[in-house]
């Protein structure tokens, strides 16, 4: 499982013309990849990674500040361009297994008392950020 983690001062994801999650105040963009081989035990792992990141201003995290995370299904994450010029999307998990893992990290952080705004699964989403400083990395388990 990989995150893509940028800190903002406001996100949004639009499909067509209707805004599926948006955040107004600083906290975490997270565009998430699902690996062929993850599992929910990986899920849990990853939504505390994302919630106790102590990634936001004064090294604080969204556990002690109750800052909001925006997260993005991000199947892309997983393409490999080693070879020739179209990248190869065998390590991303097909969506039958990939969107219910997504599913599970929004359903653990917000477990944890997280604020969880998301996407939609599957769709062409149009997304907008905000970068705050910027800050951005990648978080793997």
């Amino acid at each position: 499982m990989r995150a893509v983690v940028t800190r903002v001062t406001e996100a949004s994801v639009t499909v067509g013309d209707e805004v599926t999650g948006a955040i107004d105040e600083p906290g975490l963009l997270v565009l998430l990849g699902i690996h062929v081989d993850d599992d929910v035990t990986k899920a849990a792992t990853m939504a505390r990674k994302l919630h106790e990141a102590r990634i936001l201003r004064d090294e604080e995290s969204c556990a002690t500040t109750g800052a909001p995370l925006l997260v993005v299904s991000q199947f892309t994450l997983y393409g490999d361009t080693r070879k020739g010029r179209r990248p190869s999307w065998t390590a991303a998990a097909r969506p039958e297994l990939a969107e219910p893992l997504v599913t599970a990290v929004v359903d653990a952080l917000r477990e944890r008392g997280a604020r969880v705004e998301t996407g939609r699964f599957g769709a062409m989403m149009a997304v907008r950020s905000v970068n705050d400083g910027p800050f951005t990395l990648l978080i793997e388990v």
